[in-house]
């Protein structure tokens, strides 16, 4: 709606005007009425819930609502109405909606939930009252929902769990409570916990755990237990007998051994002990690991602690993991002589400070299947043959390690056949000489991001992997001018080539890309490209992705995906203006395309490219982000929204008539008066 444009009359100031005027009380009662008209209808328009899903899913936050909106269908299954303001709910309040699913609430001054306010919502699973100061909840207040699973009290300000009401959760399967005032995980004798399958305690003021907490939560199998930044100081001996639990987290802990106690003969799949940068904890001793022999985990989390004196006698209680972490736990190396891992299959060891790769004593974990050592505090030596006994590893990741090698990868690689995930991005510059890798012929990915490579010889460093699918070489610096670069990959998928500059800035007909004819995905994101060849993309038949954007292509560049049907294409962020009439069936050809952030023509000269757009925009990615560059007024106008005239009208065609008439005119005359310069001089 255009705003109003109001214009006040001056009195002239000539003496003996006369004109119509008004009392003072109907002009304010005038300007008070169009006031607030207009402010209602720019309330109305600020109210407008957004459409996520067609009359399912809509978001209402933010928007200082005071009720329900009778705009939103209903047939709304997801509703996001927070930070409005809903100090109390009732059972009229979404009587409307009985088809919610998830309903959000979450910082709407909630205080009151009445009686039976969701009596008539069998289909709603998820609660949200996160940062609610609740003050009561009827005791039937969440009767009704029959599929209720996942509810969220965080930060409300609860101090006692009897607070909530245990009616109709025989089906619930999460609750969150963390961030409140509890001092004890005690659920009420009443509280069905069958189905429950995590409980979230996180950031609250549990410091003891008792037998009576645990037996509470007895009839539940296979639960997860976040105590996250509660500083457990102390556990009944017995708490944990006979339990299982999928995964515990005791983030934040000071004395980890008091957890280790507290856990004799029980039974965890993941155990997180992660502890935090501003918490100044215990370090991690011997004794303090004791415990750990005497119970039963898979997987175990110590992020961020720092252990001291470490030794083979370390590990000793760690021989029935399967998994790992230990990042940035200020280690340095890890000792030789450590015995009885055999079971583990999974270490991290991020953010450390290793010298050498050889200095992880990798010889120890001979059942690897995943090493992750990435983003060490020291540039990384990437030593020759130091995992050459990690036989079974899949899985590595050294990104982020500034490692530089002038001969790469071999050597490094050495006994890693069964090797199928690797990533070297975000190093300094590698040297690839021919058939670099080799030794891990089974490689499926392969990550060099941001890593400068140098290849050596005209070969291809890649051949010989014919199982790799997924190679990213973005901002790497290649030698784009090599067509042989990409030679040897036969099941080749996806590519990413994003910041490689081209020769010329141009795609030219013979390249590296006719060598890869299985490729799906294509990336030449910011490769400063100018044009591309006619037929730079010939032999990838099986292309069902290109990404062009963040160039400086022009129109004339799209010829170049004439062969190809069904991309999802991106031209993002190019320099295209106009596109011709003869390139619209390449464009027409193709399930998604992107064109915004280009400076586009909405000129007649480029009536026919305006007119298929607007007729195609259910292939158009981000079309409301496509807007005319020229002429100047429709500058920033959604090229959806341009209506062009470009036919001559009736004074156009007078104007014409009347020129070549005049021109007809002129026409006679001149051949008049060569006849009859041509006779006076016979």
């Amino acid at each position: 709606m255009e705003p109003l444009n109001l214009k006040v009359l001056d009195k002239p100031s000539q003496p003996g005007w006369t004109g119509p005027t008004m009392a003072p009380s109907a002009a304010c009662l005038l300007w008070a009425a169009l006031f607030s008209a207009g402010c209602q209808f720019i309330i109305s328009l600020d109210q407008m819930c957004t459409e996520k899903e067609v009359n399912k899913t809509y978001n209402c936050a933010y928007l200082g609502l005071r009720e329900i909106p009778d705009t939103l269908p209903n047939t709304t299954e997801v509703l996001d109405f927070s930070f409005n303001f809903l100090p109390a709910i009732q059972n009229t309040t979404f009587c409307r909606l009985l088809q919610l699913m998830h309903l959000d609430l979450s910082r709407c001054q909630v205080n009151w939930l009445h009686e039976a306010t969701f009596q008539s919502h069998y289909q709603l699973s998820t609660i949200v009252l996160t940062g609610n100061p609740l003050i009561f909840m009827a005791e039937t207040s969440l009767n009704g929902p029959t599929c209720l699973k996942n509810l969220f009290l965080i930060q409300t300000g609860i101090s006692n769990l009897e607070f909530i009401p245990v009616h109709n959760l025989e089906n619930l399967e999460s609750l969150y409570v963390g961030s409140n005032h509890l001092t004890s995980i005690q659920l009420p004798t009443d509280f069905p916990t069958r189905n429950l399958k995590l409980l979230d305690f996180q950031n609250n003021a549990i410091h003891y755990l008792t037998r009576k907490d645990m037996d509470s939560l007895k009839q539940a199998t296979n639960l997860s237990l976040n105590l996250n930044g509660n500083d457990i100081k102390g556990i009944e001996p017995g708490a944990f007998h006979s339990k299982f639990f999928q995964n515990v987290n005791f983030g934040g802990t000071f004395d980890v051994s008091v957890i280790f106690k507290g856990l004799q003969n029980s039974t965890i799949q993941s155990l997180w002990l992660g502890t935090f940068e501003d918490l100044d904890d215990e370090d991690i001793t011997l004794a303090m690991l004791q415990g750990l022999c005497e119970m039963s985990v898979e997987s175990i989390n110590f992020q961020k602690h720092h252990f001291s004196d470490v030794s083979p006698a370390t590990f000793q209680c760690f021989t029935r993991l399967h998994e790992l972490d230990l990042t940035a736990a200020h280690l340095k190396e890890l000792p030789p002589g450590i015995e009885g891992m055999n079971s583990l299959k999974k270490l991290v060891l991020n953010a450390n400070s290793f010298d050498q790769l050889c200095h992880i004593n990798a010889a120890s974990f001979p059942s690897l299947t995943h090493l992750s050592i990435k983003g060490n505090l020291k540039a990384l030596d990437f030593g020759a043959r130091c995992l050459e006994r990690l036989q079974r590893l899949q899985t590595l990741d050294l990104s982020h390690n500034d490692i530089a090698a002038s001969d790469c990868c071999n050597l490094q690689l050495q006994g890693l056949p069964g090797l199928q995930w690797l990533n070297l991005s975000y190093n300094k510059p590698l040297g690839l000489q021919s058939g670099a890798f080799t030794e891990s012929p089974h490689l499926e990915l392969l990550d060099l991001a941001f890593t400068p490579l140098h290849v050596n010889g005209p070969q291809s460093p890649f051949q010989n992997l014919p199982s790799l699918q997924v190679l990213n070489l973005s901002y790497c610096h290649l030698d784009t001018n090599n067509p042989h670069l990409l030679a040897g990959l036969p099941s080749l998928r996806y590519l990413n080539l994003q910041g490689n500059r081209f020769k010329d800035d141009r795609v030219p007909k013979t390249n590296l890309l006719q060598t890869v004819g299985s490729l799906e995905i294509l990336i030449l994101t910011s490769c400063h490209l100018l044009s591309i060849d006619p037929q730079a993309f010939h032999g990838l038949e099986k292309i069902l992705h290109v990404d062009l954007s963040s160039n400086s292509l022009s129109g004339n560049s799209i010829s170049a995906l004439r062969d190809l049907k069904g991309l999802y294409l991106n031209l993002a962020a190019n320099s295209i203006s106009i596109i011709s009439l003869q390139d619209l069936p390449t464009l027409s050809q193709q399930s998604t395309i992107n064109l915004s952030h280009n400076p586009l023509d909405c000129t007649c000269s480029n009536i026919h490219f305006l007119t298929w757009f607007q007729d195609n925009l259910q292939k158009l990615e981000a079309w409301e982000e496509t807007v005319c560059a020229v002429p100047p007024p429709l500058r920033g106008m959604k090229l959806s929204a341009v209506q062009l005239s470009c036919g001559l009208t009736a004074v156009g065609i007078f104007f014409l008539i009347v020129l070549l008439f005049l021109f007809l005119i002129l026409l006679i005359f001149a051949v008049k008066f060569c006849l009859r310069w041509k006779y006076q001089h016979i």
